[in-house]
């Protein structure tokens, strides 16, 4: 805007409000004691205010609301609601006139007006008036932009502009832990994800938490684990009946994510990061203001198990000391060639293999697997890792090592606790 632009006086006026709900009315009590001079006289004046609540006047919150008095705070994912009105001061009628709301952010710019065409003329003491809204999805400075054209009764064509600048600032702070679980069974595997997210509430007011919900990926059934007790409407929470969430105040919400069968096999050997969902957080404060976060997608890094996988499909909990035992080994193909596998089984200062080391198990093919029973004894007492087996690729002659594969409790039957 130049300066000549910004002496010249138009006979048009540009009034900006944003809407808001009210506030409950809240006041300082003055109290004193009866003994005192003023006696009951506060108390009288407090009880005969209109503002303040029957028998309970000396309570800081009335029961009546207040309008805002400022431009107030505009948080992520609540809708901005905006009043515009022209109104004609002059003497003159106005023709042509256009009206334009635009919202700059540091990324866009948005058109807001709910209509481009233009008014074809407006009378004096008349106005134009528009309601906008948008739903705020990025921190940081807003400008909103109002512009308005008209052409006056003698053909001059004005212009003119006003900025209103606010910020947006971050009512949650969302944080997510990933935990992988792996359960496998004799003939098929199913990894589960556990997502744990930490929701706290930054704002200065407190928060009612409509929903928290995981939106999975097309890879996986989601469950959540935020109930404590099933019941005919699905559960009661954890977090109780009244879903508020204080100023500064954490809640952890924890989701367990299944692959869906058809994927369930290509979930267990898949590689590098992987998208599992997003969360859709609804509020609601002071008045019933709504508010609505989604995350973006969330990725969680796969278990590297390299070319090949080694996991144990059956193991006992609880052994006997120098008592054979057998475990059923799953051995995966991860890589995208087929191998020729030789097993070898070293003993340690604890595990002793029973059997044959060195012995040839042939080729498996990608993403192919094996059921591989094998026997071994312990020869010490207490909690013991399985360790020492050694795959080689003879194709490659590649091996691959395997220590601390699982762990077994090893007893003595034989003790006894005479004297």
């Amino acid at each position: 805007m130049d300066v000549t632009q910004a002496k010249q006086e138009h006979l048009l006026a540009l009034k900006v409000m944003r809407l808001t709900k009210p506030t409950l009315f809240t006041n300082m009590p003055v109290t004193c004691e009866e003994r005192d001079l003023p006696g009951d006289l506060f108390g009288q004046l407090m009880r005969e205010d209109p503002s303040t609540i029957k028998g309970a006047e000396i309570l800081m919150l009335g029961e009546m609301l207040t309008l805002p008095q400022n431009f107030g705070n505009i948080f992520l994912g609540e809708t901005f609601s905006s009043y515009i009105s022209v109104h004609n001061d002059s003497n003159q009628v106005v023709k042509d006139i256009l009206v334009k709301a635009d919202l700059q952010t540091s990324s866009q710019r948005l058109n807001l007006s709910a209509s481009n065409s233009a008014v074809a003329e407006l009378k004096p003491e008349c106005c134009i008036d528009d309601v906008i809204h948008h739903e705020v999805k990025e921190i940081g400075t807003h400008i909103l932009v109002c512009a308005v054209s008209y052409t006056t009764q003698y053909g001059e064509k004005l212009y003119f502009r006003k900025f209103f600048k606010f910020q947006v600032l971050k009512p949650l702070d969302v944080k997510t832990k990933f935990y992988n679980a792996e359960v496998s069974q004799p003939l098929s595997e199913t990894n589960e994800v556990f997502l744990e997210a930490q929701i706290q509430n930054i704002t200065t007011s407190p928060m009612f938490m409509e929903k928290v919900s995981l939106e999975p990926s097309m890879m996986y059934n989601v469950t959540e684990l935020n109930t404590v007790a099933a019941t005919d409407d699905g559960g009661e929470s954890t977090f109780g009946k009244m879903s508020y969430l204080q100023p500064m105040d954490t809640r952890q919400y924890l989701y367990c994510l299944k692959p869906k069968p058809e994927y369930a096999e290509k979930a267990g050997v898949i590689k590098g990061v992987t998208v599992i969902g997003k969360l859709d957080i609804v509020w609601k404060t002071n008045l019933g203001e709504r508010g609505r976060l989604q995350t973006s997608q969330l990725q969680r890094m796969a278990p590297g198990y390299g070319d090949i996988r080694l996991s144990l499909e059956i193991i006992p909990d609880t052994v006997n000391l120098e008592e054979p035992f057998d475990i059923i080994c799953k051995i995966t193909n991860c890589s995208e060639r087929t191998m020729d596998l030789v097993l070898e089984m070293c003993n340690t200062r604890s595990i002793h293999w029973c059997g044959v080391s060195g012995r040839q198990l042939g080729k498996l093919s990608p993403a192919a697997f094996l059921s591989l029973p094998l026997t071994l004894l312990s020869s010490v007492q207490g909690l013991q890792s399985i360790s020492g087996l050694r795959l080689t690729d003879t194709f490659l002659k590649r091996t691959y090592e395997y220590d601390d594969i699982a762990q077994v409790c090893v007893i003595c039957p034989f003790s006894s606790n005479e004297s």
